[in-house]
């Protein structure tokens, strides 16, 4: 009989935790993807969403568990559970336009959200002329590696998750 690894695990309960606040009618998936790079012969698993009742496209929050050969042949032929598991990050994306004021007001809330936790990068961009919408990706890097014995965590960064998008859909839903 086929034994879940610790990827398919993870991506099971962070999938179920997500579509809750769906149907709860407090969110709204927008996107899933559930790939196997064959080339690499990693997994990455993605779930993005925005708050219900959201007036433009963004605010997104997109959750990412990630998982390498490395980490399938550390789990499945060692048979080291400690040492293998999956990355995890989030990605927030919004539209700004003071690029100093509001990169500091969502790093500030950001760090006062998560406690402090993971770290947090952000990357401004804009399409050649229209210089004015500058999206910004915030990106959440916890720079370690989580497993089965973190399962019950995920339920915590989905809350996490879902206050930052409330955040920054009350400042940034244009």
């Amino acid at each position: 009989m086929f034994d879940p690894t610790i990827f398919d695990n993870l991506k099971v309960v962070l999938e179920g935790a997500i579509y809750d606040l769906d149907l709860d009618g407090e969110i709204i998936v927008t996107n899933r993807a559930d790939l196997l790079d064959l080339a690499t012969m990693s997994r990455r698993f993605s779930m993005q969403f925005q708050m219900q009742g959201a007036k433009q496209t963004y605010p997104v929050a997109e959750i990412i568990i990630f998982s390498s050969l490395r980490d399938f042949a550390t789990e499945m032929i060692d048979g080291d559970e400690k040492r293998a598991g999956c990355v995890i990050e989030i990605n927030f994306y919004t539209i700004i336009d003071n690029v100093e004021d509001h990169c500091q007001m969502i790093e500030k809330a950001f760090t006062d959200i998560w406690d402090r936790r993971p770290f947090i990068n952000q990357e401004i961009s804009f399409k050649y002329g229209r210089k004015k919408r500058l999206l910004n990706k915030t990106n959440l890097n916890f720079e370690r590696k989580i497993n089965e014995n973190q399962i019950d965590d995920l339920k915590g960064i989905v809350e996490y998750s879902l206050e930052s998008l409330a955040f920054l859909t009350e400042n940034f839903d244009q």
